[in-house]
């Protein structure tokens, strides 16, 4: 189950990326604005934020496979509208059904994950987390090859074959049964148990200010190289395959330090490192200053994703883990959401510098937070 949920979250992953190096083709073709296109990244992250705590919810009282499965029918259907969009509110329709079918299969796949591996969470979660990155550096190759074509929808029928395919191995290899009845989502009680205590509302604070930083960087680093540092398209991709790379690795060896020492220190030393290195991103101009800016900024952030998981799961009681995380990354998400519309306003408005350096003082207060 590891090894299947953690490839069908890469595929996904890929498939979300891809996008990203590809915007200014994407942008070019559509006739739209930064700004619109990241009005539609928003409507992408929105739908995926607010599915997480259903989705999360609905898998403790019914099984994780009964959500799983139909999360990954809908990103079937959605990277087909992708791949045949041939305007901009096409565009946005498969933006909002694949944000619906990440909703659906991201938080129960974790908690499946989770459930298997109680003693080394962290580990297990950076292992799947690391899928992110495997699908960053699929999409970064597979766009090189993409921009020299000028043919951006082709990689996302390709998409959609691989996640139908995991599909059906998934139902042959899953012991878990389906159920279907009526649940209670018990939203209320939930949220009153994740800001029980200071503690814990530091902690939503910081991710959610982590996130949003996220969302605006992924999507619009390639553009903001382009548009700023003088790099061609083809350099762009090249320069976010390296955050993929590094976070590869990174992910299972930050959760892994975490399960060995205290989460919210190794959490604070990764986002204070990560807002440092963004910081002088914006001000450096030379190829190999960004390119080491880029790598130092990669180490730092990515050791956030298994860890802000480990940290939900672990305050959350054994039958409420799917909902309290599916509510955490709601928020989380919903932050992220944002990010890409702020960006894209901020760049189009006042500049990528301000855009950027604003999420660097994000990421330091997220620091604090966490921390503490």
């Amino acid at each position: 189950m590891l090894v299947t949920l953690s490839a069908g979250w890469a595929i996904v992953q890929g498939g979300r990326f891809v996008l990203s190096p590809l915007l200014p083709a994407i942008i070019a073709d559509l006739g739209i604005t930064e700004a619109t296109a990241g009005l539609a990244f928003t409507a992408l992250g929105g739908v995926y934020a607010v599915a997480q705590y259903p989705s999360g919810r609905l898998s403790d009282q019914l099984t994780r496979t009964t959500l799983i499965v139909p999360g990954l029918v809908v990103l079937v259907v959605g990277f087909l509208l992708f791949g045949t969009a041939t305007s901009y509110l096409p565009f946005v329709v498969a933006a909002v059904v694949v944000g619906l079918g990440k909703g659906l299969f991201a938080i129960p796949s974790r908690a499946l994950v989770s459930d298997r591996y109680v003693e080394r969470r962290g580990r297990a979660l950076g292992v799947f987390a690391a899928g992110t990155d495997a699908g960053g550096l699929l999409a970064s190759g597979v766009a090189v090859v993409v921009l020299s074509t000028a043919a951006w929808r082709a990689p996302f029928l390709p998409v959609a074959a691989a996640l139908a395919l995991l599909t059906l191995l998934f139902v042959r290899w899953s012991d878990e049964p389906y159920r279907v009845e009526r649940a209670d989502l018990e939203l209320a009680t939930t949220v009153r148990r994740l800001v029980a205590t200071d503690g814990q509302r530091r902690t939503l604070a910081a991710y959610a200010l982590f996130y949003f930083m996220v969302g605006g960087f992924i999507t619009f680093f390639p553009a903001y190289l382009a548009a700023t540092k003088g790099f061609s398209e083809w350099l762009a991709s090249a320069t976010f395959a390296v955050v993929f790379v590094v976070g590869f690795g990174v992910k299972p060896l930050a959760g892994d330090l975490s399960d060995r020492f205290r989460r919210q220190d190794v959490a604070a030393a990764g986002m204070g490192t990560a807002a440092l290195a963004l910081l002088a991103l914006v001000f450096v101009d030379a190829s190999l200053l960004v390119w080491a800016s880029t790598l130092v900024l990669a180490v730092g952030y990515k050791t956030q994703f298994p860890l802000a998981d480990a940290i939900v799961m672990d305050a959350a009681p054994d039958d409420g883990m799917g909902a309290d995380l599916g509510a955490a990354r709601a928020l989380f998400l919903g932050a992220s959401a944002v990010g890409p519309a702020y960006v894209g306003v901020a760049a189009t408005t006042v500049g990528y510098a301000a855009a950027f350096g604003s999420l660097a003082a994000c990421l330091l207060v997220a620091a604090v937070l966490v921390w503490r």
